[in-house]
């Protein structure tokens, strides 16, 4: 865990599904506020898709953790993980 200012810090790789079926996979140190960006049309690779909800999560103490599995969740390995389970 990453401290700032005192408070703990996690950051969080996520996994949306959209109304129209679409997935997107990110991260964030604050996941909630992002799923509203995302729905708001704030962010240029989500903007197609409408009512994104959240579909998967898993937290991390560090970005750098965290990074190294949202690049797992992006390809072919790691969308078939998602997939044989149900997320995407």
């Amino acid at each position: 865990m990453s401290k700032r200012g005192g408070a703990i810090f996690m950051w969080t790789v996520y996994i949306l599904i959209s109304e129209e079926d679409m997935n997107y996979t990110g991260m964030s140190s604050n996941y909630k506020q992002r799923i509203v960006e995302h729905n708001a049309g704030k962010c240029y690779s989500t903007r197609r898709g409408t009512n994104w909800e959240l579909s998967y999560s898993e937290d991390f103490s560090t970005a750098k953790e965290a990074r190294i599995r949202e690049k797992y969740f992006k390809n072919n390995a790691g969308k078939e993980w998602l997939r044989r389970r149900g997320y995407i």
